[in-house]
This record gives C-alpha cells, structure tokens and sequence, in this order.
C-alpha cells in the first residue's frame, strides 16, 4: 500500500487501481480532484480542515460510485445520497474500496476548557496505518504506520510524544502541519525522534511513501 501526504490533513492511500482518501478537507487545495479521483472517502470529523461540505456534496452528485464514512454530524450535513453516505462510530469495521477499515476513538483533543468536546474518530487502515483526525487517542492495535498531527491550537508537544510512546509504531509520519513552518517541522521531529526513539518522517505534499 502507497500513502502520499497532501496538504495539512489529507493523504490518499493506494493499492493496486484502488484509492482511498482521508480527510479532504478545505486547507487542501486539490481536495476536489483527489475525491474525484477516488469511490471511498473517510472523514474524522467536521472541522473544515478536514471535511469540505461542498466539494464532497458536488462529487456525490456527480459520481455515482462514491462512498463517504463519517461521524453521524458531518454524514448528517451530507445526506444519505442512496445510502453511500455512512455515520461510523468507534468498533465499526467495514470495506472501502478493498481497504480494511477499523473506526477508533471517538472524541476531538481539548483546544480550551471554554470550547465544548466535538467528536473526533480515528481510522486504522489494513491493519497497518492509523489517522487519528485531531486527537492523540491510542488504540488498543498495534499499528506499523502511526500519522501524527503536529499542529493546530489542541496540538501539544509532550502529548505527541507520549502519543507515539503509547502507540510504538513501526513509522510516524508528519500530518497536520500547515500551520508549522519547515523549521517547525524539523524542530518538532527532532524532538520527537530523540524522545520517543521513532523517527518522525516529515513528507513535502504529494511525496509517496510504501507503507
């Protein structure tokens, strides 16, 4: 199986002529033509850095094949469109698109006290590779491929690293770092490396790696 990183949360999985796509959200410019490329979209949660309502509803209407997994609020705004959108919670597992899919979590990381707990779930693919969406949430699979979030205003760096203690994968990966400048990148997986013993891959958007 191939991943390529796209901008901040989205990556795309490949195996073979199939695609599955994580995450097209609104801080990913080439979002509607990585959907229109693909039949299975999973999204973690309703944040517009993850899910673009708009470019998922027009791709529903103009590709019959197209199937979306997602929590019951962002499967709500989309609609049921024949039953190819579903509202996953966490245990539910499922085939998308020949992909193993294994829904975990179920809560978005706290940014502030003030701000309300949204939910948030996680996608553990093949059995091999984790997206947790915006939270440090550690299953209880080990996971060869760990995508690790870097920033955004709930992203912490001790919480990272005892995130990637917990889950000891094989890889991590760099995900949701637009808001990271390539020093903060650098800096934020040299710490990573040097505390957790995994080394923190950083992937420029639309670098492929074997996973």
């Amino acid at each position: 199986m191939d991943l390529t990183k796209y901008t901040h949360a989205t990556v795309v999985l490949a195996k073979g002529e199939h695609t599955l796509v994580i995450d097209p959200g609104a801080y990913t410019p080439n979002s509607a033509e990585l959907v229109a490329g693909t039949t299975a979209v999973l999204v973690t949660h309703d944040h517009p850095d993850h899910f673009d309502a708009s470019v998922l509803t027009v791709a529903l209407d103009a590709q019959p094949e197209l199937r979306v997994w997602a929590p019951a609020n962002v499967a709500a705004e989309l609609g049921d469109h024949d039953g190819r959108v579903t509202s996953v919670t966490a245990g539910d597992q499922f085939d998308a698109a020949g992909f193993a899919v294994h829904v975990v979590g179920g809560e978005h990381a706290v940014i502030h006290r003030d701000i309300p707990t949204m939910s948030n779930v996680g996608f553990i693919v093949d059995g091999v590779l984790y997206h947790p969406g915006d939270a440090y949430f550690v299953p209880e699979q080990s996971v060869e491929t760990l995508l690790v979030p870097t920033s955004g205003p709930w992203a912490k760096l001790g919480e990272l690293v005892d995130f990637v203690r917990a889950v000891q994968p094989t890889r991590a990966v760099q995900i949701h770092d637009l808001m990271l400048s390539e020093v903060g990148k650098g800096s934020f997986a040299q710490f990573a490396g040097q505390l957790t013993g995994v080394d923190l891959v950083t992937l420029a958007d639309g670098e492929t790696i074997a996973v």
